[in-house]
């Protein structure tokens, strides 16, 4: 994927950071040359502009990104980018920082907000799920318990499309939780069969993520993985 991320402030260079980790290409845009610091997310593009302004949108070819992230601490700036970011250059995804808890109301598709959210993990997660199919994707980490709730789309391919669930080996420390099929939330039973698009949410320990990753995607899914990162 690759992600615009307005705001190079430590919620940006947050999201930056985990988005890079997980193989995407990112790139920060920031209006203010003294937070322009490169040497703090070396794999990320760096570019000083206003991203309220329509001409530094296009220059930044924002019309290439699958999502534009914005992290400024301006819920006024984050909006009008969004705006921008849906209305001008039909990006597919748009996710938005709220900084002040009175303005929620105001981040709604009317605009261009796909998702409004403040915690950099949580947003780094939501532009990852919305967009990614055949991966795990890690949602959310409980870490007095260490497991992990993580996510997987299921593509046509996948070894256990069209069975019981019953019928899938997962791994020891590891449970499916919920299925996620168009608009309904499905409590999994052991006869109901999984179909391709379906979102399966796990619970597990951070060990055994390969293994569930395996189990679900075939097993040179791992290496194919690690190999695009």
């Amino acid at each position: 994927m690759r992600v615009a991320i307005a705001g190079a402030g430590n919620v940006g260079r947050s999201i930056a950071q985990e988005l890079i980790e997980n193989g995407h290409q990112v790139m920060l845009i920031e209006r203010q040359p003294k937070m322009l610091r490169p040497d703090r997310v070396p794999a990320a593009e760096w570019v000083l502009a206003d991203a309220c302004e329509l001409t530094s949108l296009e220059e930044a070819n924002v019309a290439g990104c699958d999502v534009v992230v914005a992290a400024t601490g301006d819920d006024k700036t984050n909006l009008v980018l969004s705006l921008l970011a849906k209305t001008e250059f039909a990006v597919p995804r748009v996710v938005a920082r709220v900084n002040r808890a009175e303005n929620e109301w105001l981040f709604t598709e009317q605009w261009g907000v796909d998702v409004a959210v403040s915690k950099p993990r949580v947003m780094a997660a939501l532009v990852e799920e919305a967009v990614t199919v055949g991966d795990l994707v890690r949602l959310m980490t409980f870490r007095q318990g260490e497991a992990n709730l993580v996510e997987i789309t299921l593509p046509p391919t996948a070894p256990y499309v069209g069975q019981p669930i019953h019928a899938v080996p997962l791994p020891r420390d590891s449970a499916l939780v919920a299925i996620l099929r168009g608009k309904r939330v499905l409590v999994p039973s052991p006869d109901d069969p999984i179909e391709a698009g379906d979102e399966l949410i796990f619970v597990c320990t951070a060990e055994v993520e390969d293994g569930v990753r395996a189990v679900i995607l075939g097993p040179d899914s791992v290496e194919r993985t690690r190999g695009s990162r």
